[in-house]
């Protein structure tokens, strides 16, 4: 930990004394731009990540910088907390006349993944027993992943999405050494809340299908705009599915900017769930159509700072995030754009309709505030730093008062 804060330190000191070379305006890229980089990050949930990442983008002759015509984005990772990451992805956006096509690979295997159980604080979590003996809230889980979508305008700002997702799920108790110990993964099998059938995973084939709605003036860091996006899926058993299902999501995002582009109130709500019990295994997804794959966990990075991964499982969810964000600086560097941002933030969320059963007892909103900073590449390439804090010692990570989060990009 003291090294990544050294190198935090180390990258601001070294971009403060360039910083008299404010920009004017941006340097035009064209071609290919490259962006190799070792992977040195850190999620609470997961722990130390390392490994490595390419960055590819292909502005062409520049026209529509900074929107590159296609890009990839290649990465190996593992964390210390026992998790595997392979990304495989590519977004075309001139190959195909009018269409937009995305194409991702993914392999995640986790040895020691979050489990606290269904339908949020319905599912108490003994802090002792989490501070003492972690591996009782833990479970294994290895899923390949490949999807393909494209998306088509259809009129201004307004877009169809399609798209093909399979994923296999392995799914098992957490048996370090190779020993089985008592876990609530094994609890939930012995009381019937998680089938024999599905325990030890499945297959998930789906279509999916979805309207968009974007006014967003760049897709990495937007200022101005409004995206919001209805979509369905539908996985049944004659695509190998091994427990069909369907599932709804609705999401909405706003972005107001307060002072130019550099001072901006974003947020975004997010509501989705099945229409019938799924297997418990296709739970902590979100359902994403178009670049980038399927974010797992509700709580966490990528969904819900500051509460713990897999907080927050049920037939239905929502969550929301509040961020206002203020880039205060812009220069050029080694003939790259670069900018530097501040953001503060809070985001919550809870299960509407419960997993396993008809009525919930105590779940309410999960929240969680804090703060982050961004060092931004060319207005595409983000480093993120945050710190999330839950408001509930039932979704803190024992022993600290909150998460901290070292990654890439904003949140939404």
């Amino acid at each position: 930990m003291k090294k990544i804060f050294c190198l935090v330190a180390l990258m601001l000191a070294v971009l403060g004394s360039a910083s008299a070379q404010e920009a004017k305006g941006d340097i035009v890229k064209t071609g290919l731009s490259f962006g190799p980089l070792p992977v040195v990050a850190f999620d609470q949930d997961k722990g130390l990540q390392y490994g490595a990442l390419l960055n590819i983008y292909n502005f062409a002759d520049g026209k529509n910088y900074p929107v590159p015509n296609s890009q990839w984005y290649l990465e190996a990772s593992f964390f210390t907390k026992g998790s595997k990451l392979f990304v495989l992805n590519y977004d075309n956006r001139t190959a195909i006349p009018g269409v937009r096509f995305c194409l991702s690979g993914m392999y995640t295997y986790d040895t020691a993944l979050d489990f606290y159980g269904f339908n949020g604080y319905d599912s108490f979590v003994d802090t002792q027993i989490l501070s003492d003996n972690s591996a009782y809230y833990r479970m294994s889980r290895q899923v390949p992943y490949f999807k393909a979508d494209f998306t088509g305008n259809i009129t201004d700002h307004l877009y169809w999405k399609a798209g093909y997702h399979f994923k296999y799920f392995k799914t098992g108790e957490f048996m370090p050494d190779g020993q089985e110990i008592p876990t609530l993964f094994k609890q939930c099998k012995d009381m019937g809340l998680i089938p024999e059938e599905d325990a030890e995973g499945g297959i998930s084939s789906s279509v999916r299908a979805a309207l968009m709605y974007d006014s967003r003036d760049f897709e990495p860091a937007p200022s101005r705009g409004i995206w919001a996006e209805a979509n369905i899926e539908y996985a049944p058993s004659f695509l190998g599915t091994s427990k069909e299902y369907m599932k709804y999501y609705f999401a909405f995002r706003n972005y107001l900017p307060l002072a130019s582009d550099r001072l901006v109130f974003a947020y975004r709500l997010n509501v989705q769930g099945f229409l019938k019990d799924p297997a418990f295994y296709m739970l902590p997804y979100e359902t994403i159509l178009g670049y980038g794959y399927d974010k797992d966990g509700f709580g966490g990075y990528r969904t819900i700072r500051g509460i713990m991964r897999n907080r927050i499982q049920g037939t239905s969810v929502c969550y929301y995030n509040t961020e206002l964000r203020y880039r205060f600086v812009d220069f050029h560097l080694f003939n790259q754009n670069v900018g530097l941002a501040l953001s503060g933030f809070c985001d919550g969320g809870r299960v509407l309709v419960p997993f396993g059963k008809t009525t919930l007892d105590d779940e309410h909103f999960h929240i969680a505030a804090g703060g982050g900073f961004r060092f931004i590449i060319n207005r595409n390439f983000i480093v993120a730093v945050e710190y999330g804090v839950p408001f509930d010692e039932q979704d803190r990570q024992p022993g600290k008062a909150g998460s901290l989060y070292i990654n890439t990009g904003f949140l939404f």
